[in-house]
């Protein structure tokens, strides 16, 4: 193969070249700043508005519920820390999952330090959090109660609108991560009954460096960048417009060509988990076997390092992850494979392969080939696998 196969689609994916149309005349023609009260503000300004309206409409949202932000990881900071803050004087207690994204689980461990309380309530082996975990876990001083959408590793599928629906009879804030189901999933926030909701761009198609979070009208929440008045006073920072424009045209097409891409990659990705599990023996696939994104397939592989598969796959033209792209520096196991009761041993031998609409058969075949070649390799050289 001369080129690289791509297979790491839930770290980032390509900007598809009508958002990258959309783009480029508001970089170089259309650059004024949103705020002015000139004509090229204005001009600037109709994009921006454009944009809310759009991402809006296909969030079953209103246009003033939406929030443009740096990130899917500022949206969650702020929605976490933003709720604590507004609500502190109510309660100091926060339920969230073990296996969260690090945007999510940093921000927790900041307010425990600021004297906050919060529970981690682990997902059963198959990567699924219960509903009555949750509500089991709730206190009088509960304030808020953040769970992801789908896992970016395993990619598991959670029951939103049951978790969401507790915290609705509790009158506690409920948030969640929806940057990895963004783009591949339904995201109505009236038929989930979120409070909050957290986007990236880059997970479907859009620019690197913007994201969005929703938030309900009539929700407390406390700003955590000061300095103007943008986004309804409460972010502050002229609009980044020419990235919020690619936001919402990439969010547009995806839901155009939603139906259509969910079956195609889920075929694909059916039939690459079986082709793994039938030519390599000592393979577990991690996260439930149908409650998951269209496009996960997360493998661990027995008396294998996770980092040489990788770079040997990488030799052979191949791009996959073992995990979480913001912890692929890291040496330590996946915290969301231990959090599914995975021994280290074994979560260290993981990979994570991600597939879009990109993808094709012929991809699929090539990895598999690839991958057990590398794996018998490795194994030879293993004196765990002797044993």
């Amino acid at each position: 193969m001369s080129k690289q196969i791509y297979f790491d689609n839930a770290a980032t994916t390509f900007v598809k070249p009508e958002v990258v149309a959309k783009m480029l005349p508001i970089f170089t023609n259309q650059f004024g700043n949103p705020s002015a009260l000139y004509s090229m503000g204005q001009e600037a300004k109709k994009f921006l508005d454009e944009a809310r309206e759009n991402m809006a409409l296909y969030l079953g949202a209103d246009p003033k519920e939406i929030y443009f932000t740096g990130s899917g990881s500022e949206a969650d900071n702020w929605a976490i820390k933003g709720t604590a803050y507004a609500l502190k004087d109510k309660g100091n207690h926060i339920i969230t999952t073990a296996f969260e994204h690090h945007a999510v689980l940093a921000s927790c461990e900041a307010l425990e330090k600021e004297g906050f309380e919060v529970t981690y309530i682990k997902p059963d082996a198959d990567g699924i959090i219960s509903p009555e975990d949750i509500r089991n876990a709730i206190t009088d001083k509960t304030i808020l109660i953040s769970v992801m959408y789908a896992n970016n590793e395993i990619g598991t599928i959670q029951p939103i609108a049951e978790i969401s629906q507790i915290a609705a009879e509790k009158g506690i804030r409920f948030h969640t991560d929806a940057v990895q189901a963004a783009g591949v999933l339904p995201l109505n926030v009236r038929e989930l009954g979120v409070d909050m909701l957290s986007l990236s761009a880059h997970k479907f198609h859009g620019p690197k460096g913007v994201g969005a979070l929703y938030i309900k009208k009539g929700t407390k929440i406390v700003s955590l960048i000061g300095g103007g008045g943008q986004e309804s006073g409460k972010r502050a920072g002229t609009e980044n417009v020419p990235l919020i424009a690619g936001m919402a045209k990439a969010f547009e097409m995806a839901h155009m060509e939603m139906e259509e891409n969910r079956l195609k990659v889920a075929q694909m990705r059916d039939y690459l988990m079986a082709s793994v599990m039938t030519r390599i023996p000592r393979v577990r696939i991690n996260g439930h076997l149908t409650k998951r994104l269209p496009g996960n397939a997360n493998f661990s592989i027995e008396c294998v390092e996770g980092e040489g598969l990788l770079l040997m796959l990488n030799m052979n033209g191949i791009a996959a992850s073992s995990g979480s792209a913001c912890a692929s520096m890291s040496l330590d196991p996946s915290h969301v494979l231990l959090s599914i009761g995975l021994p280290h041993e074994i979560a260290h031998g993981s990979i994570r392969v991600t597939l879009s609409a990109e993808n094709t058969y012929g991809e699929i075949d090539y990895f598999v080939d690839k991958l057990e070649e590398i794996v018998k390799k490795l194994r030879s050289l293993s004196p765990l696998w002797e044993e």
